[in-house]
């Protein structure tokens, strides 16, 4: 990619080379393609020794950098970050350094941001994303406390709910989200058994259909039972033609992306206002799901909505 302000692509170039070569005057080629006439003579010069190569961008990067900080220093910021989670400001003391060099080095090897790391062992997460929607579909189960009719304590007050730890039951939000557009369909069911997952799978499919992803290749769960053994899960996926994937074990990064949308869920969502029954909270998820598909800036999708990156969506603005 050319410099921002550069005033010759690769294009222009080729064009400025073929002016010369038909045999003008380099000074009045350089002044009709707006540049100087050494410019014009340091892409003649190069394509003339490189040939086509020779007219692209060359890396700035410098052959060599004598006040790079050592090897083994590095290793050893990248150590205290992985095993002790410390910050810049932290390591710098501890080894001498500034805490800008060190920050530096955490963002050479991808250490600079703590979500980058898996909390307990410390190893930078792979992160991923399908080419195309539908590639891969993210599934999950989220259990939530259903709310009292009138309300329960977060509108009358925990000192007017003495028994707010006796639940009226639960919820379950069934989830699914499309890996690379991260479309998302979400449905509350009172239960989490194989032939409600099961169904709630079809329905999804039937919903990212209606958005252009008219398939659905891969499933990925984690190893609850009725993804893991029930017959009702496997048909589900057989009538799809898609087959079934399970997370490691103790692994729920693997399914990272549905397991962000679950916070997303509760903090938009579930816990966005103090409902005054269940009914309301579910009533709400549909106006949720649109503003979440249609309207809502994303962050890993450079401030798009999901829907933006599916094909012939159809109410795609709506």
């Amino acid at each position: 990619m050319s410099h921002r302000n550069a005033r010759l692509t690769v294009h222009g170039r080729r064009l400025l080379v073929e002016r010369v070569r038909s045999g003008r005057p380099v000074a009045h080629v350089a002044a009709e393609m707006g540049v100087s006439r050494p410019t014009a003579h340091k892409w003649l010069l190069r394509w003339r020794a490189e040939g086509e190569s020779g007219l692209h961008d060359r890396s700035s990067q410098p052959r060599r950098t004598p006040h790079r900080t050592p090897a083994a220093l590095e290793d050893r910021v990248c150590r205290l970050r992985q095993e002790r989670k410390l910050g810049p400001a932290r390591i710098g003391p501890i080894l001498g350094l500034p805490a800008s060099t060190v920050h530096r080095v955490l963002a050479r090897h991808g250490l600079n941001r703590l979500a980058f790391l898996d909390r307990p062992t410390g190893q930078v997460i792979r992160r991923y994303e399908r080419s195309r929607p539908g590639e891969l579909v993210h599934v999950d189960v989220k259990k939530l406390g259903r709310i009292p009719d009138g309300g329960g304590w977060r509108i009358h007050g925990r000192a007017a709910c003495p028994d707010r730890r006796r639940t009226t039951g639960f919820d379950y939000i069934h989830s699914a989200v499309d890996d690379h557009s991260r479309l998302a369909y979400s449905e509350v069911h009172p239960d989490e058994k194989a032939a409600t997952c099961a169904a709630f799978l079809q329905r999804a499919a039937a919903f990212f259909a209606t958005c252009g992803i008219l398939r659905v290749e891969r499933v990925l769960t984690d190893n609850a039972w009725p993804y893991r053994k029930s017959f009702a899960w496997r048909q589900a996926l057989a009538d799809l033609g898609a087959s079934g994937k399970l997370t490691r074990i103790y692994r729920p990064q693997t399914n990272g992306k549905v397991e962000r949308f679950n916070r997303t869920l509760l903090d938009e969502w579930a816990y966005l206002r103090p409902y005054t029954s269940n009914a309301e909270r579910t009533a709400a998820l549909a106006d949720f799901l649109h503003t979440y598909n249609h309207h809502r800036c994303h962050t890993a999708l450079g401030g798009h909505p999901p829907i933006s990156r599916v094909n012939n969506a159809s109410g795609q603005y709506s």
